[in-house]
């Protein structure tokens, strides 16, 4: 008969806690290498769950460098929230722009709706070709320089400073909502319906027409690229081309479109481009 392999027994281990002075036996843990292994890889395992739960679940966490603290959370809040604001004032400058360029093109405005339907781009440039815009600058100077049309020619007047000039208050009150260069360039100034609106300054109306968003509008072309524009209106009195004398009726004080119950004058003021505060040149 051949003899069977028994297989082999495994090795115990043991541990031993002995009282030193007399040998004493206390206490005594019997274990294999495989139970060994395991129960360090138990111990080390429950070791990191425990680190975990610490540092997830108590304020221990904001010890660690770089973990947002409520002061850190709350600049990030507050930052959300200008960035909002933001894009909201961008939307709006967006909106100005590319209904002050139709303007000046004699082109009809833009409502807001008919905006946020353009894939988020606003047009500032012309889309016609470079030699059509080439030519239609020749005949832009040809006709100011041999013609005078709007008779606002910087080269031919002397050039005032805008603290030079004599404007005059398009209505009488007190405003209801001040400058801000960012968010509403202009001044509200509230006044009864039907009251009348008059030029801030001689100049051209460039243009005259009614805006779905604030009524009847009427842009003057000043001297020294002054620029006044005169906004929910009730009724317009001028038409574009016309020339206009400081003082002289332009409109009519309306109310902004869906919201009649509030009558009141949206003027601003422009110089170069730049957006002006009325009330520091203007005594309403």
């Amino acid at each position: 008969m051949v003899r069977q392999n028994k297989p082999a027994k495994q090795k115990l281990y043991r541990l031993s806690l002995v009282e030193n002075s007399t040998h004493r036996s206390i206490r005594s843990i019997r274990f294999t290498r495989t139970r060994a292994v395991c129960a360090v890889a138990a111990a080390l395992v429950l070791f990191i769950l425990l680190i975990y739960c610490v540092i997830a679940f108590t304020p221990l966490r904001r010890a660690i460098p770089g973990y947002p603290n409520a002061h850190s959370k709350k600049i990030a809040i507050e930052n959300a929230i200008k960035i909002d604001s933001l894009e909201s004032a961008m939307l709006r400058w967006n909106l100005y722009a590319t209904n002050l360029s139709r303007v000046l093109a004699g082109e009809a405005t833009v409502d807001f709706d008919s905006l946020m339907r353009q894939s988020g781009e606003v047009r500032y440039l012309s889309s016609k070709s470079e030699e059509e815009l080439r030519a239609s600058d020749s005949l832009l100077r040809e006709t100011v320089i041999n013609e005078e049309r709007f008779g606002v020619s910087a080269a031919a007047q002397r050039s005032l400073p805008v603290e030079g000039m004599h404007f005059f208050p398009p209505v009488k009150g007190v405003a209801a909502r001040g400058f801000d260069s960012a968010e509403h360039p202009a001044v509200d100034i509230p006044a009864s319906a039907g009251t009348i609106i008059s030029a801030a300054l001689d100049g051209t109306v460039v243009y005259s027409g009614r805006s779905e968003m604030q009524g009847h509008v009427i842009v003057i072309q000043h001297e020294d690229n002054v620029v006044s524009i005169y906004a929910n209106n009730g009724e317009a009195l001028v038409a574009g081309g016309e020339t206009v004398k400081a003082g002289s009726p332009v409109a009519i004080v309306g109310s902004r479109p869906g919201d009649p119950g509030r009558p009141y004058l949206h003027f601003e003021l422009w110089h170069n481009g730049h957006p002006l505060d009325p009330s520091k040149y203007i005594n309403f």
